[in-house]
């Protein structure tokens, strides 16, 4: 069955898939209201509505992508699906009539003589340089493309009022030491099969994309990017005179997604900002924050922090307004966080009000010189927070915490806590973060099984 999805004015428009139980409430509504005689006949007059709708220019457009497998024969499948008449139809035409070397696009084909419906144009991916690799795509790769279409249609996920206003275009990757004939078809014909419902329900739903985008690992790569999307969080700020010392601590560290890692000043004023680097090589998985203290030339150290890969930056409170903003704007345009040390700040909310550009984050630093004298400022935390709601402005307290403090300053409200010497000088590195680690959420995705 096609979806019928509801618009503003409660008509029906075209999305395919399956029928919700709210749509199936609005079917209902236009069989009680005497519009059509029944269920039945209301999916058909949308049926009739998608097709007319979906052969016009411009119409329909969807996009579906999906790999499955493993090893040589892996597959990955890029997918257009739309009218003739629309860009869709354009590109398949493209594709067919203008060919290039090593990537020439073929339609794809159940066997010889017998082409699926909608008609599909198969784009190498990978560049065909000798006939076995031909013989991959023009063998066991069409015809499972092919097939793929061909099943959609027969069990209802293409509909078959469109297969002769629609085209396909299908992008395949085979992977030029692929072998087995069995798997390459296998699994080029699960990845078109997915794709094509993918493409059908307008995935993924932004839902999904929002819960999984700072979750995933992208196979092909050695790392996953870090980003500070579920507060609190324990920074060990790493100020220690050399590479091996810290590369000694960090070895000792648990590994846990609550965990972010500081460079601190005094490490980056002694081994330069290549610092950052040179901990990717232990700490690959790692947040890395760059303690810069800037006070002038807001954008020029950014900069520099970023070429050498750090995920956020920090600079001085007492620094000038117009220089902050410039180092608040530099990070965001490039993608990093930028933190504002309020060390000797006085008024720290009055500072953020002078800023034309806010940090992402606040650190309420008490220095390790006044730690017998000052106070920790942790009254600006919710003051702080109120002033700039919607902001989502992190709050991080730094000096003096120990886990006899830690739950304190996370009750008032603190996302993450700033910790040097309780454990880098720690003779038991392990046990003194474990300390602080119970009363932090713990692990993302300790309980998942299966991810697609």
């Amino acid at each position: 069955m096609l979806l019928i999805a509801m618009s503003e004015e409660k008509g029906m428009v075209r999305a395919p898939g399956r029928v919700t139980q709210e749509q199936l409430r609005f079917l209902e509504g236009l069989v009680d209201q005497g519009r059509f005689g029944s269920i039945s006949e209301a999916v058909r007059a949308s049926i009739d509505n998608f097709s007319k709708s979906g052969a016009q220019a411009h119409g329909t457009y969807l996009i579906g992508e999906a790999l499955i497998g493993k090893g040589n024969e892996v597959a990955h499948i890029d997918l257009l699906m739309g009218d003739k008449l629309g860009p869709i139809g354009a590109s398949f035409a493209q594709a067919i009539s203008n060919l290039s070397m090593g990537h020439t696009p073929l339609l794809a084909v159940i066997r010889p003589n017998l082409p699926p419906k909608p008609h599909t144009v198969i784009v190498p991916k990978v560049t065909v340089k000798n006939m076995s690799d031909a013989g991959k795509i023009f063998g066991p790769a069409q015809s499972a493309v092919a097939k793929a279409v061909a099943d959609a249609v027969e069990e209802g996920v293409i509909p078959k009022e469109i297969l002769d206003d629609w085209v396909i275009v299908a992008s395949v990757f085979i992977h030029p030491k692929a072998e087995d004939e069995r798997k390459i078809y296998q699994y080029n014909y699960s990845a078109t099969k997915l794709s094509i419902r993918r493409a059908m329900s307008n995935y993924p739903p932004w839902d999904k994309i929002l819960y999984e985008k700072d979750r995933a690992r992208h196979p092909l790569m050695g790392f996953r990017p870090p980003r500070l999307w579920r507060p609190p969080y324990l920074q060990i700020a790493l100020d220690l005179p050399s590479i091996e010392a810290v590369k000694e601590v960090v070895a000792q560290i648990p590994s846990n997604d609550n965990v972010i890692l500081e460079a601190g000043t005094p490490l980056i004023k002694k081994m330069g900002i290549s610092v950052i680097s040179a901990m990717r090589e232990f700490a690959k998985d790692s947040f890395i924050i760059a303690d810069l203290k800037t006070m002038d030339v807001g954008k020029v150290e950014v900069d520099m922090a970023f070429d050498e890969t750090a995920d956020a930056v920090c600079c001085a409170g007492v620094a000038s307004a117009a220089t902050i903003s410039d180092f608040a704007y530099e990070a965001r345009r490039l993608g990093i966080y930028s933190f504002l040390d309020m060390m000797e700040v006085e008024n720290p909310l009055e500072k953020l009000k002078t800023l034309k550009e806010l940090p992402d984050g606040v650190i309420l630093h008490r220095a390790i010189d006044t730690e017998r004298t000052a106070e920790p400022r942790w009254d600006w935390i919710q003051e702080i927070k109120e002033a700039f709601k919607g902001k989502r402005i992190l709050v991080a307290v730094a000096g003096g915490i120990d886990p006899r403090t830690a739950q304190k300053a996370l009750d008032g409200g603190a996302d993450i806590l700033i910790v040097g010497r309780y454990i880098t000088q720690s003779r038991d590195v392990e046990r003194a973060v474990e300390e602080f680690l119970t009363y932090f959420p713990g692990d993302i995705d300790l309980m998942r099984v299966h991810v697609e």
